[in-house]
């Protein structure tokens, strides 16, 4: 079976970028390591960009910029289709590099974090298909044009999800792209860009530059060529980009933090929603913006809710990430290991109710940056770990005593990304969901939408991902006058 790094080694791309078509080396000395978070052992070396490289990409960008949205929509479909089967065909190839970068336990990197990236570029392949750049109104003409050159900045968390959600829409669009992926989890990046190589993509469509926040990143978000920046990352990350960008005016859309309610009503089937719910706040180990970390549950309930939570927990097997029967893997690096320990010995400290976990690794595993999946009860909504984005397997059940408390409860943060409502009466599940200020709201855990537009109010940012909105987050819109006169 052929390894994501002998791979990446051996075609000589680990020290280099893809600009303009081609695998140019490094203009500097710059690299980092990439460290396995299983082992916290170092298992490849990548280079890391400079201002010179990233205005070669840049410029590739901006001169295949005209041409690109040129192409009749048909064929940039096309070429998302080549792309949607490469990444099927590699996906084995995929998902053990998300294991190796980030720490993705092997199945669920395989069944998650590679096939839904791969939905990404099919549902911006399907809505291109029929997508209404010309609308009339009246004798005017509403047009959609692209952007023009566009920086993508993408986390650690879903790297080849994140990147996929921001390429698909924005290439249907008609625009060019310059991507920085996180530095920490770059290898499905690098396998991506030889995907976009293989796929045909037109030289300087795409291009890839790895570096650091503090250059590549603040330099796309500085530059005057760059006409928009899509960023996912924490909203420390989107305020300094965007107040970079603010001297060239450029568009700025940000998926930022999150601390998603999950509010359960009085109806609700528990034993059903509260194992459901676990799942879903500890998916990716936690480390997921829209992770629904805080359960609200009627008082009355609440005994019953830790005891379904407890068992749900016991049902993890948290380990080796390459085993099979592996559900939930190491933190994915170390930075958000010390985080999450830290906020387990602050709630711990605020007095909220031990149901779970705890401080400490979980037994056996003394190397790697595993955690023990960690449920509090009996918290308030003013503790640290009710407020503040943990992004690990931290979850917080907190008592309410009426729906309009739950309501004001879930809309007690800054954030405002994602929400779950559950409950037996449909009515009152749809009047809550409509009552939270999110940008998404899931009733009674459905299935996930790649249609669905995803984004945020409040600090969780602005702008929309997936679905017809993405696409429209990549385009201009004009209007001329007299043209259907």
């Amino acid at each position: 079976m052929i390894t994501p790094v002998p791979h990446l080694a051996e075609a000589g791309f680990l020290d280099r970028f893809f600009i303009g078509g081609e695998w140019q080396k490094a203009s500097g000395t710059r690299s980092a390591a990439v460290i396995n978070p299983a082992t916290e052992q170092a298992v490849a070396e990548i280079a890391l960009g400079d201002a010179a490289d990233l205005n070669r990409a840049v410029q590739a960008a901006k001169a295949a910029s005209p041409g690109w949205a040129a192409v009749p929509p048909a064929e940039r479909a096309a070429l998302l289709d080549r792309i949607h089967s490469l990444i099927l065909e590699r996906a084995e190839l995929f998902a053990q590099a998300l294991t190796a970068e980030m720490g993705a336990p092997i199945t669920y990197a395989r069944q998650a974090q590679v096939k839904l990236a791969a939905e990404h570029i099919r549902a911006a392949r399907d809505n291109l298909r029929d997508f209404p750049f010309i609308r009339q109104r009246g004798a005017t003409a509403i047009l959609r044009e692209p952007i023009g050159v566009c920086g993508l900045i993408t986390p650690w968390n879903w790297p080849l999800y994140q990147i996929t959600a921001k390429i698909g829409p924005a290439l249907a669009a008609g625009c060019t792209v310059v991507l920085k992926p996180s530095e920490m989890s770059p290898l499905s990046a690098l396998l991506f860009a030889e995907v976009m190589q293989d796929a045909g993509c037109p030289a300087g469509v795409f291009n890839l530059v790895n570096g650091s926040g503090p250059v590549i990143g603040a330099g796309m978000a500085a530059h005057p060529d760059i006409a928009m920046i899509s960023i996912t990352g924490s909203t420390r990350a989107g305020v300094l980009v965007a107040q970079a960008a603010a001297p060239t005016v450029k568009r700025v859309a940000q998926e930022l933090g999150g601390k998603s309610p999950n509010v359960m009503l009085p109806d609700t089937d528990f034993a059903r929603a509260v194992p459901l719910g676990v799942g879903a706040a500890f998916r990716n180990m936690g480390q997921s913006c829209s992770a629904p970390t805080r359960m609200l549950v009627p008082r009355a309930r609440l005994a019953e809710v830790e005891s379904l939570a407890a068992g749900a927990v016991a049902d993890f097997v948290v380990g080796d990430p390459l085993r099979e029967e592996v559900t939930h893997g190491p933190i994915a690096n170390r930075p958000q290991f010390d985080r999450v320990r830290m906020m387990i010995h602050v709630g711990l400290e605020e007095g909220a109710k031990l149901v779970a976990g705890g401080s400490g690794r979980p037994e056996g595993l003394d190397t790697g940056f595993f955690v023990r999946p960690t449920i509090f009860s009996e918290v308030l909504p003013q503790m640290r770990i009710s407020q503040e984005e943990i992004f690990g397997p931290v979850l917080s059940i907190i008592p309410y005593e009426t729906v309009d408390e739950a309501v004001a409860i879930a809309n007690d943060t800054v954030y405002g990304l994602g929400a779950h409502v559950q409950g037996a009466d449909l009515d009152q599940v749809r009047a809550v969901a409509k009552r939270i200020q999110s940008g998404q709201v899931h009733i009674n855990h459905p299935a996930w939408d790649p249609n669905a537009p995803f984004g945020g109010y409040k600090q969780s940012g602005n702008g929309r991902e997936y679905g017809l909105e993405g696409i429209e987050e990549y385009l201009e819109t004009k209007a001329v006058l007299g043209y259907f006169g």
